[in-house]
């Protein structure tokens, strides 16, 4: 086997995901060249048939990056917010964040998601107030037409906030499918310094995400096979979390029963001092 062969089969091994599969689920589709970001440049490999092709070398570094920074994230017990409302990403999105126990927005964004996040909290608590009147009672005696506008008012909370209603506090990190779909999202993550990572196609803008993955962001296998990628690490992050914790928990274990066997000991010696003196008296 050749050394470049060889080089090339360690980095298979070593990446989250590789060229075929990326080239496979069509990640190197872009747009049209007269629809390009020229900030895109030097994710592009070439040109065919008026439409830009991207360098699925540079994307597969890329995802590996973005990967790695999401597992720290995971592992610190912090949060990420996926975003992608776009009908092919919507699926996908939710069905990737759930698997990995993080919120995610496949509806409209909510102007202030981020920037007002106390009023949206107020929301998710008004739906969980709802959900305890209607399973105490309280709504038994309302009118039906009051009942189905309470319904209504709730069923639209739940479509646009019951997959963040565990987020108690603003995420740590955006992770967005489209990011000039999701560009208010993108604003409002910015103004607070929260880092955002991006499926990034040869339309957009690079220069808006920290975490750049050049990637055909219209084509549904293509955003699976990327956020799959990313969803692995972020599932290995909360695994090597749970084994910290659980190794802490036990050394925190060892150590109190350690020090009991101290203290044990010194009860020991103080009670057995009494009858040496009477024993060393008796000698005498």
């Amino acid at each position: 086997m050749s050394l470049h062969k060889a080089h090339k089969n360690k980095r298979k091994t070593m990446s989250r995901t590789n060229f075929d599969q990326l080239l496979q689920a069509g990640c190197h589709f872009g747009h049209l060249r007269r629809k390009w970001n020229p900030a895109m440049a030097p994710y592009i490999f070439m040109e065919r048939n008026g439409i830009h092709i991207i360098d699925l070398h540079k994307t597969v570094a890329k995802v590996d990056e973005a990967a790695e920074a999401l597992k720290n994230i995971a592992k610190s017990g912090k949060k990420i917010l996926f975003v992608a409302t776009k009908k092919q990403a919507k699926d996908v999105i939710a069905e990737k964040a759930t698997s990995v126990n993080m919120p995610y927005i496949n509806e409209r964004w909510a102007g202030g998601m981020l920037t007002n996040f106390q009023t949206i909290r107020k929301a998710i608590k008004k739906m969980a107030n709802i959900d305890k009147l209607m399973n105490d009672g309280t709504f038994s005696n309302l009118s039906k037409r009051e009942l189905l506008q309470i319904t209504r008012q709730r069923a639209k909370l739940e479509k646009n906030l019951g997959s963040i209603s565990d987020l108690t506090r603003l995420p740590s990190a955006l992770f967005v499918v489209d990011i000039c779909k999701e560009h208010i999202a993108i604003k409002e993550a910015q103004r607070l310094g929260i880092p955002v990572f991006g499926i990034v196609d040869t339309n957009a803008n690079p220069n808006e995400v920290d975490f750049v993955i050049p990637a055909n962001d219209d084509a549904k296998d293509s955003i699976d096979t990327i956020l799959s990628a990313c969803c692995a690490a972020i599932a290995e992050g909360l695994q090597e979390r749970k084994v910290e914790k659980a190794d802490e928990k036990a050394s925190a274990e060892q150590a109190e029963e350690a020090a009991e066997g101290k203290k044990r000991n010194s009860r020991a010696r103080k009670e057995a001092a009494p009858a040496a003196e009477q024993a060393e008296e008796a000698a005498e």
